[in-house]
């Protein structure tokens, strides 16, 4: 009859936790292991293990330029200002005017619920970092405000069957209008789809556009 040997393994035994914080798990040596007994735990394989951490995502409501077939919908889509997701065209369930001012013939969403149109525009799921750039490229605060809109959904674009907004229901979005307008600004025609390129004749001048010309002016 054969004579199996055993080996005890005497090393001490690897202790994982896990930082919420953090989302990641680290690999440490419990401080009450003794000092003579280090060199058997360097031996003891070191395995990490990192969680994805949960992203925080948002809806926004985009009626202007930001749409598809727009001057601005690239930014949308552009990987270093953060992630975006289109998931529904939508239209608010109260009326608004939406107008288009300034000089550069901007788009605005004046904040006077009950006024204008229904403004149909596109529902957009987006990470903090877009969120933030968008914050940015509508000057909010001091030119557009990022407020809560109710939305009718009309059609979805999602991906994600689970996250899918059934047409006809009433969800909410983030959307940048404004209270900081001209007196005269409610008297301008409204319009319920907002083109950059319709028949309104009034094109929007993109930002590349006026910095260019504003280049060529200080030259002069």
């Amino acid at each position: 009859m054969k004579h199996r040997k055993y080996i005890l393994d005497t090393r001490p035994p690897v202790v994982v936790f896990f930082s919420i914080v953090n989302a990641s798990a680290h690999v440490q040596s419990p401080a009450s292991y003794p000092a003579d007994r280090a060199a058997e735990f360097k031996q003891t394989p070191v395995f990490s293990i990192r969680l994805s951490s949960c992203v925080h995502m948002t809806h926004v409501f985009v009626y202007g330029t930001l749409k598809r077939g727009q001057p601005n919908n690239y930014r949308m889509f552009k990987s270093s200002n953060g992630k975006a997701e289109l998931l529904a065209s939508a239209c608010t369930t109260e009326k608004y005017p939406l107008i288009i001012a300034t000089k550069h013939n901007i788009p605005f969403l004046l904040n006077l619920p009950g006024q204008g149109h229904r403004v149909r525009g596109e529902i957009y799921k987006v990470d903090d970092k877009m969120l933030a750039f968008l914050d940015d490229f509508e000057s909010c605060p001091s030119m557009y405000q990022r407020t809560v809109v109710k939305l009718e959904v009309e059609e979805w674009l999602g991906v994600e069957e689970k996250e899918r907004l059934a047409v006809g229901s009433i969800t909410e979005a983030f959307v940048y209008s404004t209270t900081a307008y001209q007196p005269d600004w409610p008297s301008l025609s409204s319009y319920a789809d907002y083109d950059a390129y319709g028949d309104h004749g009034l094109e929007y001048e993109t930002r590349e556009s006026r910095e260019r010309r504003d280049s060529v002016e200080e030259e002069d």
